[in-house]
């Protein structure tokens, strides 16, 4: 029998809110005599107004509200469905999901210690592995919040360099959002950011100057078009920046990988690979670098070892603990991965291999031409420059919106309408074929759109 430890374990004492006297107390000690005059900086009607928990409801009435509002959202598969613009509707294998709900792996734990999450590693190493091979790059980590965290991320990486680059060239294709968000994460950097119009190959020297920090591809951009990537990277090498590329990893299964080009970062936005659209999120940042890189990715790499007995096991590697700790020693303010997300994105890839993918971006490809094959056909319609892989920009013969509104009252979501981002852009739709959409589904479209104006 063990002896107990003489430790004594410290009670867990539950939350409770402060008392009034406490609320008294905090007042009193900051100078101020009551709440209202505490959030009197706050207009009204921008304050979350007050509960009224004194009638309280049924588990069988909150379920029937809770079912009332999911009944209000435009879910995929109720719609033919066309939208796309960063959020993709693939089809997700049966088995995805049956195998990451499995309890050994839906948990919240976080695999610091390697020791007790041997499956959680595997997982992670095997997903870091077909990542890899689809990018055509050396290392990748364990993934982030999104794919615009991910850019983020990697564009902060390309400015830790040791002479001080602070220039960062963006595609005017860039998704408006990631924009967005790579204003707040580099705000406090001091990044100069540069936008450049056409192929990244065609900056130039002049748009390249002498110090950029990274020129960043979107490959596909945001409006669905195909960039060459030749010879973007050897410009941007020999003025001593990186080439960073953002892409559709269901478009690497048909298309050159961004390693192919040489490119020194790849990012991506994995929620297309087995993860539900889940109204806009949690998706799946995917990052890789080239081995020259390693020692500057952030996040958590797991990596292959072998034990003193020679038996294969998993460990978090190439990161010390303080990078996800201290502040002065990280590489990111990321700590945790998306672990669920990844996981479904190795199981997807897993059960599709590299044929079955292939097969998925075909048809996507396929399909998404014969629609717009259709819809040049018909007077007043015209589609966007240059080649494209799924999405291309529809212009129409009135607004956008207004036949967008009208076609959801067929339940058919016909695209994005571009006005959202760019109101001169009110006759533009961006529109979306997947391999979930049938030849029904894309004459359908084609069909309403046509009546009317035709």
């Amino acid at each position: 029998m063990k002896k107990p430890s003489g430790r004594k374990r410290k009670n867990k004492v539950p939350y409770i809110p402060v008392t009034e006297a406490q609320r008294k107390e905090m007042l009193e000690r900051i100078g101020v005599p009551s709440l209202e005059t505490l959030f009197s900086e706050i207009p009204g009607d921008l304050r979350f107004p007050a509960l009224e928990l004194d009638q309280g409801l049924s588990e069988l009435e909150v379920m029937a509200e809770l079912d009332a509002l999911a009944k209000a959202n435009a879910v995929a598969d109720d719609y033919r469905w066309f939208l796309g613009a960063g959020a993709y509707d693939h089809f997700i294998p049966a088995a995805v999901g049956a195998l990451a709900s499995r309890g050994e792996f839906l948990t919240a734990y976080t695999p610091y210690q390697s020791e007790v999450s041997q499956g959680t590693l595997q997982a992670i190493f095997e997903y870091q592995s077909m990542i890899a091979g689809l990018t055509g790059m050396e290392v990748v980590n364990a993934g982030h919040y999104d794919g615009a965290a991910a850019l983020a991320e990697g564009i902060l990486l390309a400015l830790r360099n040791p002479e001080g680059r602070r220039r960062v060239l963006l595609p005017a294709g860039l998704h408006p959002e990631y924009r967005e968000v790579l204003d707040t994460y580099l705000s406090p950097f001091e990044a100069r950011i540069e936008t450049y119009s056409g192929d990244p190959a065609g900056t130039g020297a002049v748009a390249l100057g002498d110090d950029p920090a990274c020129l960043v591809a979107a490959y596909p951009d945001f409006f669905g078009r195909i960039p060459s990537l030749e010879g973007a990277a050897r410009a941007v090498h020999d003025r001593g920046g990186l080439f960073i590329v953002h892409a559709d990893p269901i478009m690497l299964g048909l298309l050159r990988s961004p390693g192919s080009y040489a490119a020194d970062v790849v990012t991506a936005e994995g929620q297309s690979l087995g993860n539900d659209l889940n109204y806009g999120g949690p998706f799946l940042g995917i990052m890789a670098v080239s081995a020259a890189l390693t020692r500057r990715i952030p996040g958590r790499i797991v990596g292959e070892a072998r034990d003193s007995q020679g038996r294969r096991g998993f460990v978090l590697t190439l990161a010390a603990r303080e990078q996800h700790i201290r502040r002065e020693k990280a590489l990111s303010n990321i700590c945790s991965n998306q672990g669920l997300c990844a996981l479904r994105a190795c199981i997807y890839l897993a059960l599709l291999g590299k044929q079955g993918l292939r097969n998925v971006a075909e048809l996507c490809w396929h399909k998404s031409h014969y629609a717009a094959g259709l819809f040049s056909s018909l007077p007043g319609f015209s589609l966007g420059p240059g080649p494209f892989f799924k999405e291309f920009t529809l212009t129409l013969p009135g607004n956008a919106e207004a036949a967008a509104e009208k076609l959801r009252e067929q339940k058919i979501v016909a695209g994005l309408p571009l006005s959202r981002y760019f109101p001169e852009r009110e006759k533009d739709l961006l529109v979306c074929v997947t391999e979930k959409n049938s030849r029904e589904d894309i004459e359908t479209l084609v069909k309403n759109l046509k009546e009317l104006y035709l």
